[in-house]
């Protein structure tokens, strides 16, 4: 037979959840995904949406990282290769490839490529490295260790959508005069 609660038990249990899910941290805030042989980390408050690849339309006269144009229900969307944006082969096709769509407060209507997905992931289970020199970009945040000894790098997603290379698609041509 099941137990009978008053309205104010009921009540006080229903406070004392919430005053629980308030005080605890969101531990699972950053998304994996991988580029290349990269693994990458991006705040998952940097992120709109994650989506199958769409139709994407080349546009002319742009650099080849940039991939084109996709109507993603009803809005048109840049997307670019993040592997070929960076140096790296350009990523093929392959029933793991997403489109990370970037959150408007950063960018609007952009959106890139990647190979695959890699879940959610709690910073405080990576250990800090230092990016190398060599590897140092606007665009990168830092550098991690997970327990398997892989490495990550953290997206800095406003940085890169503020990086003028990024921003500045069209290959620029001199015409000679005629």
């Amino acid at each position: 037979m099941a137990r009978k609660t008053s309205l104010r038990e009921f009540q006080h249990a229903v406070a004392l959840r919430i005053r629980d899910a308030a005080s605890r941290k969101t531990v699972l805030s950053r998304l994996g995904f991988q580029v290349g042989q990269d693994n990458w980390l991006v705040d998952l408050s940097d992120v709109s949406e994650v989506i199958p690849v769409p139709k994407i339309i080349a546009v002319p006269m742009t650099f080849p990282w940039y991939r084109g144009i996709a109507n993603i229900r009803g809005k048109l969307y840049s997307i670019a290769d993040f592997a070929a944006f960076q140096g790296q082969a350009p990523i093929g096709p392959g029933m793991e490839r997403r489109v990370i769509l970037v959150a408007e407060k950063l960018i609007e209507g952009s959106g890139f490529v990647v190979n695959r997905m890699m879940g959610l992931h709690n910073p405080a289970q990576f250990t800090p490295e230092v990016v190398e020199a060599g590897l140092a970009r606007p665009w990168i945040k830092g550098a991690y260790r997970d327990a398997e000894g892989k490495r990550w790098y953290e997206l800095d997603l406003s940085g890169l959508t503020r990086n003028a290379h990024f921003l500045e698609i069209g290959i620029v041509t001199a015409v000679a005069a005629a």
